[in-house]
């Protein structure tokens, strides 16, 4: 089936650091080498999937000892392809956008436009510490986003551009060659107002934890009806660990398992920090302020989304969650090979037929 701009998209975590998608000591076939996912990306890309997600540290933590640059790795990855969009993550501070934008603009011209950016905008001071970068108040790291990104769109976009902010600026700067049409895509994480209200401003996509569906409903309503009095448009990601069997009691023992192999000093450690990170906005929340042990055993909240059973109950669930407005499914793996190929062989046929069904009945009542 041909691929149209309706149907739901589908993304995975690129496991560029060490210790997979999970903070579990379970055994895990999933390697963080160039050649491991140079193999995973082109069968993610056999298997249908639309974007990868090159993940940004700076410094080990929570199992991931090791840790590649993101958009070297992104290209290494675009350069084994020839359809896969990887989407590399940037971290306003360490990068600078004119140095970013040209980094984008290169890898764009060089891979016919498939390259992508989610621009992180930091919750981990210790890493900020580590390296040597000043470490901004919440809302302060959202407006220096916001800045980095209204600058990459400027730089791609105009000649001459001229940008007077409080952390960029730019004077009769010209970038040639710029990337390849489309422009890259600009995508962007959080669950705080700050990060809500950016999205509606600025970005291409937004990504959330994950959650469950009538929790993700609110906040693509919230973020959709913002980003329409901005006169602006933005789409939907949606994180979520998938756990695919045979049977719902086997994907169901598999989960259980990662949880009573789980590392409790790491969790309790990356739930330490990601939670002072969302208390320190001002509305005191953030995207794990309602997560619990269970829950940051996967980093994102992959778990509450409930992928986890036969391929035939997550086509479904992924059909709820485009019925309340999500575009994109970004996934972790714990065998990431093996998973994105059965995912690519028995999940997304049942999506897709699901969608086809869908619009068969609206197109009957019209």
């Amino acid at each position: 089936m041909t691929a149209n701009h309706d149907q739901i998209k589908f993304a995975y975590w690129v496991p560029n650091v060490s210790g997979g998608l999970v903070i579990s000591k379970i055994e895990q076939r999933t390697g963080w080498d160039i050649d491991y996912n140079r193999r995973l990306a082109q069968i993610a890309e056999q298997a249908g999937f639309d974007y990868a997600l090159s993940q940004i540290r700076f410094t080990a933590g929570y199992g991931a000892e090791f840790q590649h640059e993101p958009v070297a790795f992104s290209h290494a990855l675009l350069a084994a392809t020839t359809k896969l969009k990887v989407i590399a993550a940037l971290l306003p501070g360490p990068w600078n956008p004119a140095v970013a934008a040209k980094q984008i603009a290169t890898i764009s011209q060089l891979t016919e436009g498939r390259v992508a950016v989610n621009i992180v905008s930091g919750w981990f001071r210790g890493e900020f510490t580590a390296i040597g970068e000043p470490w901004l108040d919440h809302d302060e790291r959202y407006r220096r986003s916001e800045e980095f990104i209204r600058s990459l769109r400027g730089i791609w976009t105009q000649d001459s551009f001229t940008f007077r902010g409080d952390f960029y600026r730019f004077s009769d700067y010209t970038l040639k060659p710029k990337p390849a049409q489309p422009l890259p895509e600009i995508f962007q994480g959080g669950s705080s107002r700050a990060a809500r209200d950016m999205a509606a401003r600025v970005s291409d996509w937004y990504f959330t934890n994950g959650n469950s569906v009538d929790e993700i409903k609110k906040q693509v309503d919230d973020i959709r009806a913002k980003a329409r009095a901005n006169s602006h448009s933005v789409r939907i990601g949606v994180n979520a660990f998938a756990i695919a069997r045979d049977s719902e009691a086997e994907a169901r023992s598999v989960l259980n398992e990662i949880i009573a192999k789980a590392d409790p000093e790491a969790v309790d450690a990356f739930g330490h920090e990601v939670k002072n990170a969302g208390k320190a906005s001002p509305e005191g929340q953030g995207n794990w302020a309602k997560s619990s042990f269970e829950d940051l055993v996967q980093y994102n909240d992959g778990f509450k989304t409930n992928l986890i059973g036969t391929p035939e109950q997550i086509a479904e669930r992924i059909i709820a969650l485009k019925a309340v407005g999500v575009d994109l499914v970004l996934l972790g793996f714990l065998h990431f090979q093996e998973e994105v190929e059965y995912f690519g062989r028995r999940i997304i046929p049942l999506v897709r037929a699901l969608e086809a069904d869908a619009s068969r009945h609206v197109q009957a009542a019209e």
